[in-house]
């Protein structure tokens, strides 16, 4: 099972890296809200990063939150749980997850827009309803004092939630976008966590 686990990760590793190498060279046809940049001068000088729009903005702020909920939660595996299988996953997800909030807040500053924030406070209207997947802070209590199977099950159940929500922000980013950095990073995320829902929903079985 340990095995199969690892090699389903790999699995969205590649897939991810595959998507993003097909759309690196993606550019927008269309002025971008937040760019200063006329269309002729932009493709001549502008780096790509710098043109982008409010969608683009409100997805690298949003799922900067979002991932920073996950890495909590995966943070609560250890010590809660000795099965191979959920702690490769969390560490897989931190792995992933940290790296992309960190290009996040670089394109928010490259933008000139405020810097993104961890606080789950700021985020107390997303929960179940919100569609994007957010655990509420009474969920986030309840995992805490959850350990062993139940904590299994539990933490499987609301991280798979959890990435259906993250799939649905890029998904928004991919329609609505024009920075190609942003929807190269959406349509990494829609492959590998999709590949880690399928896993993850195999655990449960």
């Amino acid at each position: 099972m340990h095995t199969k686990l690892v090699a389903s990760l790999a699995t969205a590793a590649v897939s991810a890296l595959l998507i993003a190498g097909c759309s690196s060279d993606t550019s927008s046809d269309s002025t971008p809200t937040g760019s200063s940049s006329s269309p002729a001068s932009s493709s001549a000088s502008a780096n790509v990063s710098e043109v982008f729009n409010d969608a683009d903005a409100m997805f690298a702020r949003m799922m900067y939150r979002h991932h920073a909920q996950a890495v909590e939660m995966a943070a609560m595996a250890a010590g809660r749980t000795d099965n191979p299988e959920i702690l490769t996953s969390a560490s897989a997800i931190e792995a992933a997850q940290q790296p992309e909030m960190d290009r996040m807040t670089a394109w928010l500053t490259e933008w000139g827009q405020p810097a993104p924030s961890s606080d789950m406070g700021e985020m107390s209207g997303m929960d179940h309803s919100s569609g994007m997947g957010m655990m509420s802070q009474q969920d986030m209590d309840a995992l805490t004092a959850l350990s062993g199977a139940e904590f299994d099950r539990q933490w499987l159940t609301m991280m798979i939630e959890h990435h259906e929500g993250a799939i649905e922000m890029a998904n928004t980013e991919i329609a609505d976008g024009s920075n190609a950095d942003t929807q190269q990073m959406a349509r990494a995320i829609v492959a590998t966590q999709q590949q880690e829902i399928d896993t993850m929903r195999g655990l449960l079985v």
